[in-house]
């Protein structure tokens, strides 16, 4: 068979296997993700066995350590995407809920029910557990979904997929509702991007070349985060101690994601304070500060910040730092440098912080935590699919609700329209 017709094949029974699904119960769904759960702590040593061949061809390709990191699945891997499984199960199902009724002076009662999006098609880079989230959350939302994970990943993301079709079988359901495209070569996307007969939505998860790559060539409707240039603001007043503890979280608990902070805005009125603590602890850390004229001359030993600086998400040890002389200037220089991610300030002024939170246009807002919050898992939506920073149909991260849509139901009592 041919890449173009191996997908549309796939494309064609996930169409198919989506109608099966938007009509599955919620007990039904939650069995499946169970049984999911089951056979990867049963096979987890044939998973990892294939992860390994996938890492050796990493290696030999010369992948970067983070890619590398992003890619091992490991025993606590497992666990991670048993627990995830098990989060989605305790959710309660979006599908089929009626949503904000009313009825018109005819008596015509209306009402918005909620329901799957369809089929779902999710391109990304690395990290197999992705495959496991993304099945969880697409099958508990009632949809069909074709995962086409890197290259690198397939052996991995394969032997994933073959325990969520056998779990799907021993439900009763159609296994086409998951499937891994099978194709390293990348005439396969172009070909997964065409079929908008089939597919309702694509979902790219990875680098901006990547998702830029789908935006440009996809018929299909895209939701998209470019890249995540986030910010912690530290304003005057604010206690230092947190912001510290903040800003050190933000940036070096896990600096190669896209939740990650990039840029440290600072009230002029505490720099001189603040500064030549944090940067003692974040250098010790490792990381590299590149620095505004004013922040030099607090911390004489970094590094001069370039134009470029304010717009870099580096995904690594390294940190632009900027003092600013009022909030509207940290405001002003997120909206310019920015990506509509995750934004954070650290306050103790109540009424700044709301005023933060109303103009911020990001599609995570917090007040006084660290930006590695804006995630799926850590809101409270189970696993995540992704974060969207486009805002149709959803911003911020993504789970159940987010992979559903709604439509209008009218009862009525034989009325007719004059």
């Amino acid at each position: 068979m041919t890449i173009e017709s191996t997908i549309l094949d796939m494309a064609r029974a996930a169409r198919n296997a989506s109608r099966l699904m938007a009509r599955c119960g919620t007990a039904k769904k939650n069995l499946v993700l169970l049984k999911i759960s089951e056979k990867l702590k049963e096979n987890a040593s044939g998973i990892m066995a294939e992860n390994q061949k996938d890492l050796v061809r990493a290696k030999e390709m010369g992948l970067p350590p983070a890619m590398l990191d992003r890619l091992t699945i490991t025993d606590a891997t497992i666990s991670s995407m048993c627990d995830g499984l098990k989060q989605v199960v305790q959710l309660e199902d979006p599908v089929g809920a009626m949503e904000k009724t009313w009825i018109r002076p005819n008596g015509l009662e209306v009402s918005k029910m909620r329901i799957p999006l369809g089929v779902i098609g999710i391109i990304y880079e690395s990290r197999p557990n992705v495959t496991i989230d993304a099945a969880a959350l697409c099958l508990k939302a009632g949809n069909a979904v074709i995962l086409r994970g890197g290259s690198e990943a397939l052996l991995s993301n394969q032997a994933l997929a073959k325990l969520v079709r056998g779990a799907l079988t021993e439900a009763g359901l159609p296994e086409a509702a998951v499937q891994v495209v099978p194709i390293r070569d990348r005439v396969a996307v172009n070909e997964l991007l065409k079929q908008e007969e089939y597919i309702d939505l694509i979902i790219p998860r990875g680098g901006e070349s990547l998702i830029r790559f789908v935006v440009e060539n996809a018929k299909i409707p895209v939701l998209k985060h470019y890249k995540g240039v986030c910010h912690v603001y530290v304003d005057r007043g604010a206690d230092l101690a947190m912001a510290e503890e903040i800003a050190f979280n933000a940036k070096v608990q896990r600096p190669g994601v896209c939740n990650a902070m990039e840029t440290l805005l600072v009230h002029s009125d505490v720099a001189e304070t603040f500064l030549p603590m944090a940067a003692k602890r974040l250098k010790d850390a490792g990381v590299e500060i590149r620095g505004c004229e004013k922040t030099c001359k607090i911390l004489p030993d970094v590094q001069n910040a370039v134009e470029a600086d304010w717009y870099e998400e580096y995904l690594d040890l390294i940190l632009a730092v900027k003092v600013v002389d009022s909030m509207d200037d940290a405001i002003a220089h997120m909206e310019q440098y920015g990506s509509s991610h995750t934004e954070a300030i650290v306050t103790k002024d109540y009424r700044r912080a709301r005023r933060f939170v109303r103009e911020m246009d990001a599609s995570v807002v917090l007040v006084n935590a660290s930006t590695r919050f804006n995630d799926g898992g850590e809101l409270g939506l189970g696993a995540e699919i992704g974060i969207s920073t486009s805002k149709l149909h959803a911003f911020g991260p993504m789970g159940l609700e987010e992979l559903t849509t709604t439509k209008f139901v009218v009862f009525g009592d034989g009325q007719v329209r004059n």
